[in-house]
């Protein structure tokens, strides 16, 4: 098995166990809650009507779900791309749960491989999913579709991991990251800033984390340097 094989099984594992033991907003996992960053700038579409949306590794609807609740009396829509059928399965029921199967709209793909139209979207959203891409060139290459996918005013909202390290919790040994990319920060925000030369920054940060996962029965400590990153489109 290759390398990426193997990350993309454990990764696998990983979120379909979280889809299967654990719901969608309620406490004890981080299902519990959609991303504040994310929420907060749908307040800049205030006024706006035909809202049109692109989550990227949407999973079961973490961010997705509260941005169609709160864009469904503008005619607004989002379109969620995941990989995995758990995600998009659950996804489908929870969306029919919250009352916004309307507005939801999934496809199952790469997020590689997807081709995002240009100039199409008003809020592109990538939350800890380009990280998972094959390589680095995919990488930028999606970031580049993202930008190009943009209306002007729209805003593109990425938050990545950076510098990665498992460590096994029993043995204190560092373990192989089960991440496809795994660069320093700030080779990562170096990547960002020379895609989206001359977009307008609402947000950068770098925010060091670490908690438990589990890995094969293992319990295993995820240190990472989460990047967040905010641009809006004003190049038009």
């Amino acid at each position: 098995m290759s390398r990426l094989d193997l990350i993309r099984k454990e990764e696998k594992k990983y979120h379909d166990f979280c889809y299967e033991n654990y719901k969608l907003f309620e406490e004890g996992s981080w299902l519990c809650k959609p991303v504040k960053t994310v929420m907060d700038l749908l307040l800049l579409f205030n006024n706006k009507e035909n809202i049109r949306v692109l989550d990227l590794g949407s999973g079961v609807g973490r961010n997705s779900i509260p941005i169609a609740q709160e864009i469904k009396n503008k005619n607004g829509k989002v379109i969620c791309i995941d990989l995995l059928d758990s995600a998009l399965d659950k996804l489908k029921l929870y969306s029919e749960e919250y009352g916004v199967e309307e507005v939801i709209e999934t496809k199952k793909a790469d997020i590689g491989n997807y081709e995002i139209t240009n100039n199409k979207f008003d809020f592109i959203v990538a939350v800890s999913t380009l990280e998972h891409v094959e390589s680095e060139d995919i990488f930028e290459s999606v970031i580049r579709q993202m930008a190009l996918g943009t209306k002007n005013e729209g805003i593109n909202c990425i938050i990545v991991n950076s510098e990665v390290e498992e460590i096994d919790i029993e043995s204190n040994r560092n373990l192989d990251v089960m991440m496809e990319i795994n660069i320093t920060t700030v080779n990562m925000i170096s990547k960002l800033n020379k895609i989206y030369d001359g977009w307008e920054v609402l947000n950068q940060l770098v925010k060091p984390l670490e908690y438990k996962i589990v890995r094969d029965k293992r319990e295993v400590l995820l240190k990472t340097n989460v990047i967040t990153y905010v641009v809006r489109n004003n190049c038009i």
